[in-house]
């Protein structure tokens, strides 16, 4: 029984032997204490023992001992010890009754059957209780004795209840076989085969216990190293994937305890989509099949948290290549995988960083060996994307790109040895150098400490080119290419500089004649390529000492550096013929004009500024008398300057302290002579140039940016005198140019209105349509706003300026006044025909017509005759202040102070 023990827990060949050893040494036992009991047994008749039957007993006793012990060990469940009991018990009893069949002695035997049957039923009864005590599973001392105990009782039983039923009758004449063993011969084989038999026993139990202990040592080993290990779940599955055992590690991550997951199956740990599409059995299979499973994804705990696991299935096979399950190991890789996934993260944005860099980045170690670049470090350098250039030290990528240039070796050299010098530095350093390409390469090395060094490439081809560029813009015009400002004073000051002896340098300002229409006729693309012909005309033609530059707009200088008179004569007349002859761009023939202005070193000026000062006063000369293109400076025009801008610096304190005033002329009905309206005139007193005309002024108002702030105070005091005074009639307020080009002029029409409270029906605003045409969108948008008020808008001085019909198409004026020059000439035929036309042109368009500079009877009434509507002008009285207004016998209505 106790090595039955032995072989139920033992596996492999060593079972075998426990099995062997137990049925032999119980069989030979059990056949041992039948004979040495039958040779105790004291019968003078009995004479011997028949070899061949006793030794077949001997035979049956092994046979089915071992048979039963190995239907005990092999079998699981009642079966096995069931039939290891009938095994036994049988085979006790058929060695029992083989071996009585071996006694010799003259005469017969006979059984008793029930006893014979009681003896079997014994052995049986007390065999299969035996077994089952020492079944798989069930393992105690006080078992194994209660085994060994059941099995002799039922030896013992079946014997001696065999033996009470065995009846010897003698037989004298009983032959008896001649090849007898005495009982002493017996005594010795017994005692001899026992001994042999113990000792194989026992080396074969030593041999298999030592294999065992081993083996079971090892398993300890084993079970301890598994059990030990926490980083990791290992645990057996069944062939149908079931848990059979559990280590640490396994409950640590998955939170199962031993009991709580050991006979469940292993899907568990797969989610519930993986579950219904066949996950865990497709694992079993693919290990199965291919001997390993190998997998990375979520698997799940007892709470429910997921884990990401790297997974290793291999199947099992016991020593016959049975499968008999599966080991499974298990590691928790989400840290890892976390950590996998930001160092994948920071790879990528570095790989991003790098390559999306506007600068081509590569590093060196110590060796000068690349070891990292991005792909703009190899487009720079033009090296082909078949080369790989990691590993490459940084001499020999010298000579790859001077390979690329097509150019010597020698150039690699030096060009190794100047960057070298750079990164060998301190602070590293950066050089800039043109490839063969053409393109401007800027290399920068920064060393890092550790003896590499990382390098920068930037192609700053486009920097370079746009500072070239901004170079030549600062000292350039952009659209002719001519010498600016700035480099046109540096040369006329170099020219200044080295003039010696009796030589002079000529300044000379020129301004295009009407270029304005040349931009309003043709558009603005063309007036530019006018610029571009004229300044080309003027660059071919100049010589040594000679210069042309632009400052802006239309306005262009020169400088002549001379000798004789006739040398600045040829370069003047050269400069006049470019300007002024045609042009011909895209099929349409322009012929330009020019105003020349002319001032000479020394004699007209001691410096640079002051010298084209004069030119440009010279040339306003030429613009001011049309017949004279070509004027020369004159010490009485900085007189007319100076006197110009003393006015200027007096105009701003005269509207600070109130020097201007009012005046009102006004305006008749032509047939009734009534009174329609006045017109508010400007005037100047000047504390001690007395009065000054508006024509003085006002052109010096608009130059030095004045006009705007007296056009409203104009507007403002108009309104507030017409309220103050009662006048009943309209006021008209003449706007300058730059006030119409104002958005905010709008507001403060309307702010006037509501500060003074006149009404929006009694102001009337009079614009010249050069006043418009500026821009002339913007100019009507505004007028448009100002009438939807109630304001009236009149256009004045019409006949004299542009006299658009297109003007009086697109807004609807109220009123055309016909300038003075039409009415002083009205004798001539000519000037009556154009006020006719004009006069039926305001019928046609409903818009009263005003006629000015009325100063005769005889002008009145051909006014009158040709259809005007209203007349202004000395015939009804001169332009006074609103308070002498009621000394005028003039039909106004009584007036309030």
């Amino acid at each position: 029984m106790m090595l039955l023990q032995r072989a139920h827990r033992a596996g492999g060949y060593v079972r075998w032997i426990w099995l062997v050893s137990a049925g032999t040494s119980g069989g030979f036992g059990i056949w041992a204490t039948h004979f040495v009991a039958m040779l105790a047994y004291e019968a003078s008749l009995v004479l011997g023992y028949e070899p061949s039957r006793t030794l077949l007993s001997l035979a049956i006793s092994v046979t089915t001992t071992f048979l039963a012990v190995a239907v005990a060990s092999l079998l699981t469940g009642r079966l096995a010890f069931i039939m290891a009991g009938i095994l036994f018990g049988l085979g006790v009893s058929t060695m029992h009754f083989v071996g009585m069949t071996a006694i010799e002695f003259p005469g017969a035997i006979h059984w008793n059957a029930t006893l014979v049957w009681s003896a079997i039923l014994l052995a049986v009864l007390f065999s299969v209780p035996g077994f089952a005590c020492v079944s798989l599973g069930r393992r105690s001392p006080k078992r194994l004795a209660a085994a060994a105990s059941l099995l002799t009782l039922g030896v013992v039983s079946m014997h001696f209840t065999s033996m009470g039923g065995v009846v010897m009758t003698p037989m004298a004449d009983s032959p008896l076989p001649s090849n007898l063993l005495s009982p002493a011969l017996m005594v010795i084989v017994i005692a001899t085969t026992a001994l042999s038999l113990l000792f194989s026993v026992l080396a074969a139990a030593l041999f298999a216990s030592r294999s065992e202990n081993a083996t079971m040592a090892m398993n300890t080993r084993f079970r301890h190293l598994v059990q030990g290990v926490s980083d990791y779940a290992i645990y057996l599955l069944d062939p149908s994937g079931r848990v059979t055992n559990w280590n640490v590690g396994a409950q640590r991550m998955k939170g199962y305890a031993d009991g709580e997951i050991v006979g469940k199956n292993f899907a568990v740990f797969y989610s519930e989509d993986e579950r219904v599409n066949g996950a865990p059995e497709h694992a079993l299979r693919t290990a199965l099949a291919t001997g390993k499973f190998e997998t990375e994804g979520w698997r799940y705990r007892k709470d429910g948290t997921a884990f990401w696991a790297s997974v290793v299935i291999d199947p099992i096979y016991d020593e016959h290549n049975d499968h008999i399950g599966f080991a499974k190991i298990t590691r928790d890789c989400t840290e890892a995988k976390d950590s996998a996934a930001r160092l994948l993260d920071v790879t990528n944005n570095l790989s991003i960083a790098l390559n999306t860099m506007g600068h081509g980045i590569a590093l060196f170690d110590a060796n000068e060996r690349l070891i990292l670049h991005n792909e703009l470090f190899r487009e720079i350098i033009e090296f082909p994307r078949s080369l790989d250039i990691v590993g490459r030290t940084f001499h020999s990528l010298c000579y790859e790109r001077f390979k690329t240039d097509q150019t010597g070796s020698h150039d690699a050299d030096g060009l190794y040895e100047q960057h070298r010098a750079l990164f060998m530095a301190p602070g590293g350093g950066e050089t800039a150098r043109e490839v063969a390409s053409g393109r401007t390469i800027r290399t920068v090395h920064r060393p890092t400490g550790d003896g590499s060094f990382v390098m920068t490439l930037e192609d700053i081809t486009a920097r370079v080119d746009a500072e070239e560029k901004i170079r030549h813009l600062a000292r350039h015009d952009a659209l002719t290419g001519l010498a600016n400002r700035h480099q046109f004073g540096e040369r006329l000051d170099a020219a200044i500089e080295t003039v010696s002896g009796s030589e002079k340098v000529a300044a000379i300002c020129i301004d295009l004649d009407d270029f304005k229409e040349i931009n309003d006729r043709y558009g603005h693309a063309m007036g530019d390529k006018v610029l571009y012909a004229l300044a080309s005309r003027m660059q071919k033609l100049m010589g040594e000492h000679e210069a042309v530059g632009r400052f802006g707009g239309d306005e262009f200088v020169a400088f002549k550096r001379f000798v004789q008179e006739k040398d600045l004569e040829d370069f003047i007349g050269r400069l006049f013929r470019a300007l002024t002859e045609r042009i011909v761009i895209d099929e349409t023939e322009i012929l330009p004009g020019a105003s020349i202005g002319v001032s000479v070193y020394p004699s007209d000026a001691a410096d640079r500024e002051k010298l084209l000062n004069n030119a440009d006063m010279a040339m306003y000369r030429s613009k001011a008398q049309p017949e004279q293109r070509i004027s020369f400076y004159e010490a009485a025009m900085d007189e007319a300057a100076r006197e110009r801008r003393a006015m200027g610096r007096d105009l701003g304190v005269a509207l600070e302290e109130r020097q201007f005033f009012l005046v009102y002329q006004v305006q008749k009905s032509a047939r009734t002579r009534e009174t329609t309206g006045y017109e508010v005139l400007l005037r100047w007193r000047h504390p001690q140039r007395g009065l000054i005309s508006p024509a003085t002024f006002i052109p010096i108002a608009e130059e030095c940016g004045l006009i705007s702030p007296i056009g409203d105070w104009v507007l403002e005091e108009a309104c507030r005198e017409a309220v103050a005074w009662g006048l009943g009639h309209k006021i008209a307020v003449n706007l300058s140019p730059l006030q119409l080009g104002d958005v905010s002029l709008v507001d403060k029409v309307r702010s006037v209105l509501l500060r003074t409270g006149l009404p929006p029906s009694r102001l009337e605003l009079e614009v010249t349509e050069s006043a418009i045409i500026g821009d002339k969108g913007r100019a009507l948008h505004i007028l448009r706003q100002i009438r939807a008020m109630g304001v009236m808008i009149a256009i004045d001085d019409f006949g004299t300026g542009y006299s658009s019909l297109e003007t009086l198409r697109v807004f609807p004026f109220d009123k055309i006044k016909l300038d003075r020059s039409f009415v002083n000439e009205l004798d001539g035929r000519q000037s009556k025909a154009f006020i006719r036309a004009i006069v039926a042109l305001g019928k046609s368009l409903d818009v009263t017509i005003l006629a000015e500079g009325a100063e005769t009877e005889e002008q009145l009434h051909v006014l009158v005759a040709e259809g005007c509507d209203e007349v202004q002008g000395f015939l009804f009285g001169r332009p006074c202040p609103i308070e002498a207004l009621q000394d005028r016998s003039l039909n106004l209505p009584a007036l309030t102070a």
